[in-house]
């Protein structure tokens, strides 16, 4: 991997472990203004401030993850693409979670940042 794809690969990192540890402020700063996400849950247009709401809100908690099959590409200089397969383990409305997803995530340069403009979650299978 380049050191672009590295700096890519280094926010998605960011960004699981803020989930981690609950830290609904470091995810916040790191979501573009608009930004979709789509997943088992369906799809939705949330901000900064209504992602950390949903992080404090949150009947789930993470332990851990682990990525592999990690692949990025850049349209262009401002805009990174990461998809990758994540193992992860928690805890989802007081039941155990321990399922493998398909990730991907567009990353777009706003000045010297980079903010998370979409997220997609796919089940693979449930370990």
């Amino acid at each position: 991997m380049t050191d672009s794809s590295d700096t890519i690969v280094k926010l998605e990192t960011a960004f699981w472990q803020s989930m981690v540890d609950k830290d609904a402020g470091k995810a916040m700063k790191m979501i573009a203004e608009e930004c979709l996400i789509a997943g088992p849950m369906g799809s939705m247009k949330i901000d900064p401030e209504k992602y950390g709401e949903m992080t404090k809100a949150g009947q789930w908690a993470l332990d851990s993850f682990e990525f592999s099959e990690v692949s990025v590409i850049f349209p262009n200089e401002d805009t990174g693409v990461i998809a990758y397969k994540v193992r992860q383990r928690g805890e989802m409305k007081g039941a155990p979670m321990d399922m493998t997803c398909s990730d991907a995530s567009t990353w777009v340069r706003e000045g010297r940042e980079w903010k998370c403009a979409l997220h997609t979650e796919t089940i693979l299978e449930r370990a």
